[in-house]
C-alpha cells in the first residue's frame, strides 16, 4: 500500500518541536505496518527534507506569525478574508491547488492519503477528495482557537481567533466526515470531533524516538526545575502564564527555575530564581539537568510531547491534569495537581528528594499501542480500496 502523507512542513530531521516529533513517530509507525509512505509539503526556508527520495517538496515557507513582518501578517489576514480560508491555511497557499495536483501526478499512483492535521488539508481540500483518506487530528483546532480568543490580549487578535474557531470547526467536520478513519492523539479529542466510535477512530500513543532513551548513570543537577517549549504557540503561552503567575509566587525564593525556548515579549517573573535562557543546544541534556520537570499545560487539546519525553527519560515531574492528555500510564514519580499552591509544594518536595525511574517500560507500552492503532486505521483504508476496485 502506497500512502501520501500530506503535511504543512515535511520532516527535516531536526525534531525541534512537538509537532515534528509526532509526525516522525506516526510516519515510522505507518512504515512498520508495511505501508510505503511518501510525504508532501513545504520545507522551512534554508532546510532540506530529511528523506528526499520519499518526499515531495512544494517549496519553502515560513508560517510563523511571530517572525513575520506586520505587512506580511496583514497580507495573510486579507488573503484569508478574501479566500474564506483560515489564517493558518492561507499561509500555505504559496502554491496553487493545480501545482499540488501536478506534484502528486509526478510522484506516482497512491492508494490513499494521510491528511496530517488541518492546516495543509484545509488549504487544498479538493485535491485530496479523489482517494480514501485517514485524517490525523493533532489537536481539536477549533477548540484551541476558542481558548486562544479568550486569552487574547487585544480585540484584533480576539476577533481573528474567533473567526479561526468558526472556520476550523467546519473544516474539521468535513475532514472527519470524508475520512475513512480518524487518528487523534488524546481520547477526549475523539468525542470533541464526533468520531468516538471505534469503527471511526483510534488514539495514537506517541513516542519521541524509535528507541527508549538510554540512561547515562547519575544525573548532574544544575537547577531545581526546567521547562522548554515553543512559548510563542498560544496554548503553551497560556500554560506558561499560569505557571509564572499562579505557581511560582508560592515557591521559596531560592528555588531555581530555568526556562528555555523563544520567549514572546512581555513574559517576565519577579521571582529571583527564574532564569530565561533562550535557545539551548541540547534540549534533552537541558531537562536532564533539572531535579524535577513541571508539566504545565492548561489549554489546548491533543497530547503533550514534553510529557511523553519526561516519562521516557524517567524524570520526576509535577503535572496538571491537562498535561496528561493521551497518556494511559503515569509513572509513580509523577504528581498530578491543578492547584497552584499544591503544584509548588509538590515541586519543592520532588526537588528535595529526586526519584528517577526506568522510562523504557513506558516507551515499550507506547510503541506497542501505537502500532496496534495504526494497523486498525490501515485495515480500514485498505478495505475501502478493495471495495472501490471491485
Amino acid at each position: 500500500m502506497h500512502l501520501l502523507f500530506a503535511t504543512s512542513i515535511v520532516p527535516d530531521g531536526a525534531l525541534s518541536s512537538g509537532y515534528e516529533i509526532a509526525n516522525a513517530a506516526i510516519i515510522a509507525a505507518l512504515r512498520r505496518a508495511g505501508a510505503r509512505v511518501t510525504v508532501i509539503g513545504f520545507t522551512w526556508p534554508g532546510k532540506a527534507a530529511a528523506d528526499p527520495e520519499n518526499t515531495v517538496v512544494l517549496g519553502a515557507v515560513d508560517v510563523r506569525t511571530e517572525s513575520a513582518s506586520p505587512l506580511q501578517q496583514l497580507a495573510w489576514v486579507g488573503k484569508a478574508n478574501f479566500s474564506g480560508l483560515t489564517f493558518a491555511s492561507v499561509k500555505l497557499r504559496a502554491v496553487s491547488g493545480h501545482d499540488v495536483q501536478a506534484a502528486l501526478e509526478r510522484a506516482g499512483p497512491f492508494d490513499g492519503y494521510v491528511l496530517n492535521s488541518v492546516q495543509f488539508a484545509g488549504a487544498f481540500e479538493r485535491v485530496f477528495e479523489d482517494r480514501p483518506s485517514i485524517f490525523v487530528a493533532h489537536n481539536v483546532e477549533h477548540l484551541s482557537a476558542r481558548e486562544n480568543a479568550v486569552a487574547a490580549p487585544g480585540i484584533f487578535q480576539r476577533l481573528l481567533f474567533r473567526r479561526e474557531a468558526r472556520l476550523l470547526k467546519l473544516v474539521e467536520e468535513r475532514l472527519c466526515r470524508r475520512a475513512r478513519f480518524v487518528f487523534t492523539l488524546a481520547e477526549e479529542d475523539r468525542v470533541a470531533l464526533g468520531v468516538a466510535s471505534d469503527d471511526r477512530s483510534a488514539v495514537l500513543p506517541l513516542v519521541t524516538g524509535a528507541t527508549a532513551p538510554v540512561r547515562k548513570g547519575r544525573r548532574a543537577i544544575d537547577c531545581d526545575a526546567a521547562l522548554i517549549g515553543t512559548w510563542t504557540w498560544q496554548p503553551n503561552r497560556i500554560g506558561l502564564d499560569w505557571f509564572l503567575g499562579k505557581v511560582v509566587p508560592h515557591l521559596r525564593p531560592g528555588f531555581r527555575i530555568r526556562i528555555a525556548g523563544h520567549m514572546p515579549s512581555g513574559v517576565t517573573s519577579a521571582h529571583p530564581g527564574v532564569e530565561f535562557v533562550g535557545r539551548v543546544a541540547d534540549a534533552r541534556a537541558f531537562v536532564r539537568g533539572a531535579a524535577v520537570i513541571p508539566l504545565i499545560s492548561t489549554a489546548g487539546s491533543g497530547v503533550q510531547l514534553k510529557t511523553i519525553e519526561t516519562f521516557e527519560l524517567g524524570l520526576p515531574s509535577v503535572a496538571t491534569s491537562r498535561s496528561l492528555r493521551g497518556i494511559d500510564h503515569r509513572p509513580d514519580n509523577c504528581v498530578v495537581t491543578d492547584d497552584p499552591a499544591g503544584f509548588a509544594k509538590a515541586l519543592e518536595a520532588a526537588a528535595a528528594d529526586i526519584h528517577d525511574v526506568d522510562g523504557s517500560t513506558f516507551h515499550r507500552r507506547q510503541v506497542k499501542a501505537l502500532d496496534a492503532a495504526v494497523r486498525v486505521g490501515l485495515e480500514k483504508i485498505g478495505a475501502v480500496r478493495q471495495e472501490v476496485l471491485a
